[in-house]
């Protein structure tokens, strides 16, 4: 009797259950014993493909993003190119919910002609100044200047209260649901990018570090037009990201399955992933347990070649040089582009106040939304 009650429970908990799960879930070897768990649900290709829609769905539904709102226009601001080495960088507003601006920069390269696609979200990393963080960051320009003289056009935005959208007054903590705002932007701002003349919708990129991988992981699994992905700093069987806007909603315990980050991160099989990580933080066991992970699911595929790992056991918790270093090396071989343009020395380091999108001469519009003011979903999106 004891074990039918126990069964009971367990098929209504597989049923209903949701739950979040942030920061620090579980010490690194009960992720490993919970990714093995996980690698029992799928032996084939057939298998793992079933578990990877559940993720997919779970993400959206736990977003509240299922079904997706109603794209609007989205009400593009840009102005300002100014030409550098082998490229130009732009500055770019997209409304991407009624009076909700997403604020950024557009690298784009000199020559137009079949562009690959790179988009770049940034991760928690402060400074005094808090107007410099985000976009503005030297590690992001650098990034973003150096794909786009390889040849690819680049967007780098703004996370809710970091650089831009911290001037105009926005916190990242506004809203408990602040995970939902950052995936929809993520998913507008790649509707602006394949939507670029020149465009190459057969190869975008998406990559972050830290809270920015997060945001990449999650892009790449609920939209299939990301055919490359690249987490820096972030991927690992324990931590699940401790940021309301990476796991402040349930989407790893849903209804009839449960996942984790390292799932996340196959979503995107067979598409190339490159996963980075380093020994200065919770990417320390990736060697371990994570990249024989992802080399399995990608074996259900015959794609073992378009999986890999750049590891540095003496880094720490960044998206620096060498992590860069290795970012331009996977998107040359597999694009066919020319490495040798990825030479950080030619990118040039504007001032923030250059890459603002809104100042005296190009003003928030009358219909934006006051800072830290819940923007309107609709009924697509299941209200508020």
């Amino acid at each position: 009797m004891n074990r039918i009650i126990v069964l009971a429970l367990a098929m209504a908990w597989a049923a209903g259950a949701q739950e979040l799960r942030q920061g620090r879930v579980f010490t690194p070897e009960e992720g490993a014993a919970d990714l093995a768990e996980r690698a029992k649900e799928y032996s084939n290709r057939e298998a793992w493909e079933a578990k990877a829609a559940k993720i997919r769905r779970g993400i959206l539904e736990g977003a509240k993003l299922s079904p997706l709102p109603e794209k609007a226009p989205l009400g593009v601001i840009r102005h300002s190119a100014k030409p550098l080495d082998g490229y130009q960088v732009e500055n770019v507003a997209l409304e991407v919910l009624p009076g909700f601006f997403v604020t950024g920069n557009l690298y784009l390269p000199d020559s137009r002609d079949s562009m690959p696609l790179a988009l770049c979200p940034h991760g928690h990393w402060k400074s005094e100044d808090l107007g410099e963080h985000g976009r503005f960051r030297e590690d992001m320009q650098q990034r973003c200047g150096a794909l786009a003289r390889m040849g690819c056009a680049v967007f780098a935005w703004d996370a809710i209260g970091f650089g831009e959208s911290w001037k105009l007054g926005w916190k990242h903590d506004f809203h408990p649901e602040v995970l939902r705002l950052h995936l929809w932007s993520a998913i507008r701002v790649l509707d602006f990018m394949a939507g670029l003349e020149g465009a190459d919708p057969e190869r975008v990129l998406v990559t972050g570090a830290s809270g920015g991988a997060t945001l990449a992981m999650q892009l790449a699994a609920v939209d299939d037009r990301v055919t490359m992905s690249v987490p820096c700093a972030m991927v690992s069987s324990y931590f699940y990201g401790g940021c309301d806007c990476e796991s402040g909603m349930p989407i790893h315990v849903r209804p009839g399955h449960v996942t984790n980050p390292v799932e996340i991160a196959a979503v995107v099989a067979p598409r190339p992933l490159l996963v980075i990580s380093d020994g200065g933080d919770w990417t320390a066991h990736v060697p371990q347990d994570v990249f024989p992970h992802l080399q399995r699911i990608y074996g259900f595929y015959g794609s073992s070649d378009h999986v890999a790992n750049a590891h540095f056991p003496e880094g720490r918790h960044d998206y620096g040089p060498e992590k860069r270093e290795a970012l331009y090396d996977f998107v040359a071989a597999h694009w066919k582009l020319d490495r040798d343009r990825a030479d950080e020395s030619g990118v040039r380091l504007i001032e923030a106040d250059k890459l603002r999108v809104f100042d005296e001469a190009h003003p928030l519009p009358e219909r934006a939304l006051k800072a830290n003011t819940p923007p309107v979903w609709g009924r697509a999106a299941g209200g508020e």
